[in-house]
């Protein structure tokens, strides 16, 4: 048999996370070192949490004209007026809230401030609902998550509009210390299978 086909897992066979780790195990040097770096940029998301709010709001607005300019040509495939007048309406209406978003940040970052904030009281009532019908040994954490992301909601609502210019860089700050932690906690299991 030829060596490069054994190399590569058949399309039938997936590969076996423990050939996964075997790959990876020498590069585990890089798993570091990128999630030193996610930290460094968490870090400096949190040092300035105004500036990340900013990117954030311009991230956010570029991915809204992006998918505003996806569903109008999402438009065009449309085999009826009604559903092309709604498709277009649809990204057009995305196109200006991303604009608008370009143009006035601050003001930007206010409103997606307080959709965060709705959307995570909203989304921790539904988890404490969701959990009290869970059996026994998963009702409990998934009650406390639910707790935890109402109190994270009514915190930013109740700041609301004053905290607008932090909350959305820091909780980018966190999550990218979060995300940088896992992938060095990675990096170190996978150097501990050397």
């Amino acid at each position: 048999m030829d060596p490069l086909t054994e190399a590569v897992p058949s399309p039938t066979k997936p590969a076996s996370l423990g050939s996964i780790i075997e790959r990876l195990r020498h590069r585990w040097g890089w798993f570091v070192a990128v999630g030193v770096l996610i930290m460094l940029l968490g870090l400096a998301a949190l040092l300035l949490v105004v500036s990340a709010t900013i990117a954030s709001v311009f991230a956010i607005a570029i991915f809204m004209i992006v998918a505003g300019g996806a569903e109008i040509v999402m438009g065009f495939s449309a085999h009826n007026w009604c559903r092309f007048f709604l498709w277009i309406v649809g990204g057009i209406a995305y196109i200006v809230v991303g604009a608008f978003a370009l143009a006035q940040p601050l003001m930007a970052a206010a409103v997606f401030t307080l959709v965060l904030g709705a959307g995570m009281v909203a989304m921790g009532i539904i988890r404490i609902y969701v959990g009290s019908h869970l059996g026994t040994g998963a009702r409990r954490p998934a009650i406390f998550a639910g707790f935890v992301t109402t109190l994270v909601g009514a915190i930013i609502l109740i700041g609301w509009p004053t905290n607008s210019f932090i909350v959305l860089g820091l909780l980018l700050g966190l999550d990218l210390m979060f995300w940088g932690a896992s992938w060095v906690a990675l990096g170190w299991r996978l150097r501990a299978h050397l």
